[in-house]
C-alpha cells in the first residue's frame, strides 16, 4: 500500500520510531519502520561515531537524526559548560545530594562536570553539519520552531525536515517556517508535550493546514502504541505515527531492565508531566524522584540548568538500582508516555514493528468492511 510518507523518506510502512538508542533505530528502519535518532545529548563526535555504526547496521534502509537547534535554550551561547554549570543555585545541588545519601547510592558519577569543556549543552548545527555527512533521509527538530539555517540545509541538501508541535499556534509556526512534515505531538506523549490530547490535536492542526493553504503531511504522535491507534490516527487524516515510549520496552533500548520491568508493571496512570528533569513539562514515569522535589516545594530551574543538575544524579540511581539497591529502584524513572499502560511485554523493535502492520492491516479491513 503506498503512502505519502514513504515515498518521501523511502522506507516501507510509515511507522517512525524516535529513539537515543542506535539498535532500535537500525532495527526499525530493518523491519521496514523508519528510525529517528535522538542527537540532543551527543557531541558532534559522538554523533559521527552514532551514525557510522547505523550506516553498518541498517543494511541500506533510510533513518533520519533528531536534533535540538539551540532556540530554547536559557544561556548564552558563547559560554563554556563550566559557567553554565555554575549557574545552578547551591541548594539545588545539595538538595540532589541528599537524595542521593538518604537512598544510599554513591554520588561517584554524579558530578555536573562529567569531564565535559564543550561550549554548550545542544550544539544543533553542528549535529546538523555531521548528519548531512551521512545518508540521512529526514532531520527533525525536537523542541520549538526549526530555524531558517535548518530549513535552509534541508532543501540544499534534498532532505525533509520535520518538526514536533503540541499546540495548533506550533503548527501555524512551522508552516510559516517552511518545514515539510509537521510531527503533532498530544499530551499523552513521552518526552517534551503539550496538554492537548493527541484525539483533539491531530484534527487542529490538520484544520490549520488546510486553512493557511499549505499542503504539509501530518505525523501523529502521543501514547501511540499499537498499529490499531495508528490507523485510527490516519483514519482522520494523519499520514503515518511516530513513536518514541513503545521502544523503551524493547530488548535493544537504552533503557535499564529495572526501567523495563517497571514499564511492563505500570497503567496508564503512572506519568506524570513534570519540569523537574528538564526545566520543561515532559511526561516521564511517576517515582520517588518526583515525589521528593513536589514535598520540597522546590520549582524546577529552566532548561538547560535543571537538566545539568537532574541528568548525572538519575544516572547514578540507574546505576545503583541495576546493583539491586531497592531505594534507587523507587527513584528511578525515564521519559514515557500514558501508553505505557499498553505494554504487557519485553519484544525486541522487530517484533514491534511487525505487530503494528498486522494490527493496522486488520484495522484498514475492518474499516473496509463496516463502509461495505
Amino acid at each position: 500500500m503506498p503512502f505519502r510518507m514513504t515515498e518521501m523518506v523511502g522506507c516501507e510502512f510509515p511507522l517512525f520510531a524516535f529513539s537515543h538508542c542506535r539498535d532500535v533505530v537500525a532495527a526499525v528502519s530493518r523491519a521496514g519502520g523508519f528510525g529517528v535518532v535522538g542527537a540532543v545529548s551527543s557531541t558532534p563526535e559522538q554523533l559521527k561515531q552514532e551514525l557510522s555504526w547505523i550506516d553498518d547496521h541498517v543494511e541500506g534502509k533510510p533513518y533520519g537524526v533528531d536534533v535540538l537547534i539551540p532556540e530554547v535554550q536559557a544561556v548564552k551561547m558563547d559560554i563554556t559548560a563550566d559557567q553554565i554549570i555554575a549557574q545552578i543555585p547551591t541548594q539545588y545541588r545539595d538538595f540532589t545530594r541528599a537524595i542521593l545519601r538518604e537512598a544510599g547510592v554513591s554520588e561517584e558519577g554524579a558530578d555536573l562536570h562529567g569531564g565535559s569543556q564543550r561550549p554548550n549543552t545542544s550544539l544543533g548545527q553542528e549535529l546538523l553539519e555531521v548528519s548531512f555527512n551521512h545518508p540521512v533521509r529526514l532531520i527533525a527538530n525536537a523542541l520549538g520552531t526549526a530555524p531558517p539555517e535548518m530549513i535552509a540545509a534541508g532543501k540544499k541538501h534534498g532532505i525533509p525536515v520535520a518538526a514536533l508541535v503540541g499546540a495548533k499556534e506550533h503548527a501555524m509556526k512551522q508552516i510559516d517556517a517552511g518545514v515539510d512534515i509537521i510531527v503533532a505531538q498530544g499530551g499523552e506523549g513521552g518526552g517534551h508535550c503539550g496538554d492537548v490530547s493527541t484525539v483533539v490535536l491531530i484534527p487542529d492542526v490538520l484544520q490549520a493546514i488546510e486553512d493557511a493553504g499549505a499542503d504539509i503531511p501530518v505525523l501523529a504522535a502521543g501514547g501511540i502504541m499499537n498499529g490499531k491507534q495508528m490507523a485510527g490516527m490516519m483514519a482522520m487524516g494523519a499520514e503515518g505515527a511516530w513513536c518514541g515510549s513503545v521502544w523503551l520496552a524493547t530488548a535493544e533500548a537504552e533503557t535499564t531492565e529495572v526501567f523495563r520491568e517497571k514499564m511492563v508493571a505500570a497503567s496508564s496512570r503512572d506519568t506524570i508531566r513534570s519540569k523537574h528533569r528538564t526545566g520543561k513539562f515532559s511526561r516521564q514515569l511517576r517515582s520517588e524522584w518526583h515525589q521528593k522535589w513536589e514535598e520540597a516545594e522546590i520549582p524546577a530551574l529552566p532548561m538547560p540548568l535543571m537538566m545539568l543538575l537532574s541528568e548525572p544524579t538519575l544516572r547514578a540511581i540507574d546505576k545503583a538500582s541495576v546493583n539491586g539497591n531497592r531505594a534507587a529502584q523507587e527513584l528511578a524513572t525515564y521519559f514515557v508516555g500514558q501508553g505505557v499502560g499498553l505494554v504487557k511485554e519485553q519484544r525486541s523493535a522487530g517484533a514491534v514493528v511487525q505487530s503494528f502492520k498486522e494490527d493496522f492491516a486488520a484495522s484498514y479491513e475492518r474499516m473496509m468492511g463496516l463502509l461495505e
